[in-house]
């Protein structure tokens, strides 16, 4: 039998606490259990340090034995398991060689040691009438205050939907084990996550994000990270400007605790993974059955080698298939999310434009992986689950690859999504422990993996083609990039960077593509009908890097007060448009409309003989007879104004814009590429008024059209 070790250092208080308002025999009775419990693992010495011959081995191992897998040290060479003789002859056979792991057995046995004396204490302390510093409530985590207990992330969850009801609903979807049994246990619930203010496109439903977690009890990280999503979006929806129309345009649905029962036990520092169905290996910590060895689809497939027979064993894969209430209502909603798209034959493919992805997050491993898990042979829509694959994994830096091990794995939570309906779906496996320190998730797990989140939020639409395509990198609004906001009329100047090269290759090479396109819309998203794409260009004058400055200009003229959001996507050559990134772009007033002046000065190629701009605003109408052309504008500039000029050039030349004083110094400058809009700025901050000078020029040695025209705004 495969006992679990418990991760000794994050039991020294969980263990140890008799818990508050527990009648004394009772405490006593428990901490006598507990003392067994402790005792016990200390008899288990079946832990070993497998040297791997290689990393890609090492990582199909973590895969194939990962409910034994208890510390990894890739740059040490090994992994540490625990093992029985069986396990070690099938890992001899891929060339893995074994050592007792005595340092871990001490470590684990000196805090063990001391988790028993802390016990006995605390007993004693009981007994005489006094409260034992330090006790800690079952609602907490000892040692783990970054992580939400079940009942933190249901309240969590509820005051989403308290405080935004229009952005979030609370969903009793079934129960847990010990609830149907009458023992206590948690409805399992959905958190769904979509502004139900904004209607889909008729005839057609809002694509489907579905992320499940902490299916597995122990691994920490895994509900606190998806709860952190849920936080991204809802606060986020009216200030920034992605999570807004994710919400606007699609659905996420998130399992929190898709195992509350076991998440109990692990809280209390066990080493939990399965559920606590106690009609199997009953009345030990090795209990019940291992929810991702249960789903419906490929149940027991694989001869044996994919989950076990063995009650006992951690992966118990169960009496039947979709045995166990979690996973019923597990399947029962995924079923209710999406109709099946792909045929009954192991070969049939998911058309290319299936909406919908199913992730479900685990730890740990440090791996992204997508089906099939029950065979090498790859899934049929192999080729574009690997690239969204490697795109995740281009976020958090782990490795992307097929869920195949050393050996298969049977029963799994992409079975209902994947393998019934043709739905993406991914395994994500967080970090280097399932005791993750805080420190760890904090600073490496949660920054790197959110990312995750919100680009298949993004994605979920075409999941199959999308993820091809270049991604926006950066996005931003010169007249607007304190989102103070711009009057309506003015130009506001588009810059963006957009790459197709973001993909993990430390597994195989993803092919990339120059950018061959770049367009922006307004307030309508592009896929939807009445969108009016504008069309961005190359900042260097060309579409020919996988990684491009593109640019253009709004025109502002007639906006509504308020909000507005552009949406700005990219297309690589072979011709995959990328996902969507977004910006607000706040109207706060209308413009003075500008008086419309001709450049009538027959020879203004100097400050001398500049041409004066009087009406305030003003719009030169004006334009380069040659690439050697030059033209000034003067302007009278008063005590604490400020003058902006706006330079619009036609679409094919390159101009730049510069500001000068009287004595022919630049103040101020803009120098934008090709087609695109050149703004500056300068604030007469003395107590009288002054003359400005306005310079539009062809770029260095002249590009574009030699007779090209342009617009030059002025206002103070």
């Amino acid at each position: 039998m495969k006992r679990p070790i418990a991760v000794a250092i994050t039991l020294l208080t969980a263990l140890a606490a008799t818990l508050p308002g527990m009648p004394l025999r009772a405490a006593t009775e428990d901490v006598h259990t507990r003392h067994r419990l402790l005792e016990q693992e200390k008899q288990s010495v079946n832990l070993y340090k497998a040297y791997f011959p290689s990393v890609e081995l090492a990582r199909k191992a973590a895969i194939t034995f990962h409910a034994q897998l208890l510390e990894s040290n890739y740059a040490g060479g090994y992994l540490i398991f625990e093992l029985d003789a069986a396990d070690m002859d099938k890992l001899r056979g891929f060339g893995f060689r074994f050592e007792q792991a005595t340092e871990f057995i001490q470590r684990r046995d000196q805090v063990l040691s001391q988790l028993q004396s802390l016990q006995a204490g605390r007993t004693a302390t009981t007994a005489a009438g006094t409260a034992a510093p330090g006790d800690v409530s079952i609602q907490s985590i000892p040692s783990f205050s970054c992580y939400e207990t079940v009942e933190e992330t249901f309240a969590a969850a509820q005051a989403f939907v308290t405080a935004k009801p229009t952005l979030a609903t609370w969903i009793d979807v079934g129960d847990s084990w010990e609830k149907t049994q009458g023992a206590g246990g948690y409805d399992l619930r959905v958190l769904k996550l979509s502004n139900s203010a904004v209607s889909p496109v008729p005839l057609a439903d809002k694509p489907k994000l579905f992320i499940n977690s902490a299916i597995h009890a122990r691994e920490y990280t895994t509900a606190p990270l998806v709860l952190e999503f849920a936080r991204w979006l809802v606060n986020g929806h009216g200030t920034n400007a992605d999570a807004t129309w994710i919400l606007d345009h699609h659905e996420v649905h998130l399992m929190l605790h898709a195992n509350p029962d076991g998440r109990k036990k692990a809280e209390a520092g066990l080493s939990w993974r399965k559920n606590t169905n106690n009609n199997f290996c009953a009345n030990t910590n090795t209990r019940g059955i291992d929810l991702n060895r249960n789903f419906s689809f490929s149940w027991n497939s694989t001869a044996g080698q994919g989950s076990s027979g063995n009650a006992c064993d951690l992966t118990y894969r169960g009496p039947s298939a979709g045995s166990e209430p979690e996973i019923q209502a597990i399947q029962t909603y995924v079923r209710s999310l999406w109709t099946g798209r792909r045929g009954p034959l192991p070969t049939d493919a998911a058309p290319a434009d299936t909406s919908g992805i199913h992730l479900d997050i685990h730890s740990y491993s440090q791996l992204v992986l997508w089906p099939w898990g029950t065979t090498s042979t790859p899934a049929p829509n192999g080729t574009a689950l690997q690239t969204l694959g490697r795109k995740f994994a281009f976020f958090n830096g782990y490795t992307p690859q097929q869920s195949i091990g050393l050996y298969p794995t049977d029963g799994t939570s992409d079975g209902v999504s994947y393998g019934e309906l043709g739905v993406a779906a991914y395994t994500i496996e967080l970090g280097t422990a399932f005791f993750e320190t805080c420190a760890t998730y904090n600073n490496t797990i949660k920054p790197n993996n959110l990312p995750v989140l919100i680009y298949a939020a993004k994605a979920v639409r075409t999941p199959y083609i999308t993820p091809a395509g270049p991604d926006v990198t950066t996005l931003t609004l010169s007249n607007d990039a304190s989102g103070a906001g711009v009057q309506a009329g003015v130009n506001v100047a588009l810059a963006a960077s957009v790459t197709d090269t973001r993909f993990n290759n430390s597994n195989g090479t993803e092919p990339t593509q120059a950018i061959a396109a770049a367009e922006y819309t307004l307030d309508t998203p592009p896929w939807q009908a009445g969108a009016a794409p504008v069309v961005l260009v190359a900042s260097d004058g060309a579409f020919n890097s996988s990684t491009e400055a593109v640019g253009g200009a709004i025109n502002t003229a007639g906006l509504p007060l308020g909000k507005h959001t552009v949406f700005v996507r990219a297309r690589d050559a072979g011709g995959a448009w990328g996902a969507v990134s977004a910006v607000f772009l706040n109207i706060v007033s209308a413009a003075p409309q500008p008086g419309s002046v001709t450049e009538t000065t027959a020879n203004n190629n100097t400050r001398n003989s500049a041409q004066l701009i009087t009406p305030n605003p003003a719009l030169v109408n004006g334009s380069l007879s040659a690439s050697s052309d030059t033209d000034y504008y003067r302007v009278t500039l008063g005590a604490g104004k400020t003058l902006t000029a706006t330079l619009t050039p036609n679409a094919t030349s390159d101009y730049d814009l510069r500001l000068y004083n009287a004595s022919g110094s630049v103040i101020a400058r803009s120098e934008q590429g090709t087609g695109l809009v050149d703004t500056a700025t300068f604030t007469n901050t003395g107590a009288a008024a002054i003359t400005v000078y306005a310079r539009v020029l062809y770029f260095s040695g002249g590009t574009g059209a030699t007779n090209g025209k342009y617009t030059l705004g002025l206002s103070q």
